[in-house]
């Protein structure tokens, strides 16, 4: 019969079985001492490569900062996405603050309570996309803002349009108990 204590004995003997070994380390020592042949000009070879590009990013004390397409990460282009409950706006401005294009779910013809669904954000997006990539953008910066339903299918439909999206930033305002809010809605 199965009962909530055999549940818990069954569930014990799996985590048992799937225990995973103890974590492993990364020691900087070890790190660099580890080869895959025997020569000791591949390692050489190996470490001048590293030095050249790596996947970590840099420490802020480190001259080298990454770069995309030759920009600097406070140089590149910022998508900002307004997702509301009823709409989703997508705006693509430059890092200076200078506008190159603006779209939303209203503009691409979706009208009354379809403006407010995940597709109608997903196609502005990808329009937005389009648009920019024929000016020459191919990277940008994403701030969101809002808890509409376009939040996620706006990035997605960036993506989708052909840029590369960087950095993922949340502005949502969020009060810290500040103005009274509304009377709750009767229905």
């Amino acid at each position: 019969m199965f009962t909530l204590r055999n549940s818990l004995l069954c569930c014990r003997q799996l985590t048992r079985a799937w225990r995973l070994p103890a974590p492993l380390t990364r020691c900087p020592a070890v790190a660099g001492s580890i080869h895959t042949s025997g020569r000791a000009e591949d390692s050489q070879a190996a470490e001048s490569a590293t030095s050249e590009y790596s996947i970590f990013a840099p420490l802020p004390d480190q001259e080298v900062q990454p770069t995309w397409a030759g920009k600097k990460y406070s140089d590149l282009h910022i998508a900002h996405v307004k997702a509301t409950h009823n709409n989703t706006h997508i705006q693509i401005m430059e890092s200076s603050g200078v506008s190159l294009v603006r779209t939303s779910c209203g503009t691409e013809g979706f009208k009354n309570c379809k403006k407010g669904t995940t597709i109608a954000a997903q196609t502005a997006a990808i329009a937005a996309a389009n648009k920019v990539m024929r000016k020459g953008v191919g990277f940008v910066r994403v701030v969101v803002k809002g808890l509409g339903p376009g939040r996620q299918a706006a990035i997605k439909g960036l993506t989708m349009g052909g840029l590369e999206v960087v950095s993922i930033t949340d502005t949502t305002p969020i009060p810290h108990n500040g103005c009274r809010p509304r009377k709750a809605r009767r229905l």
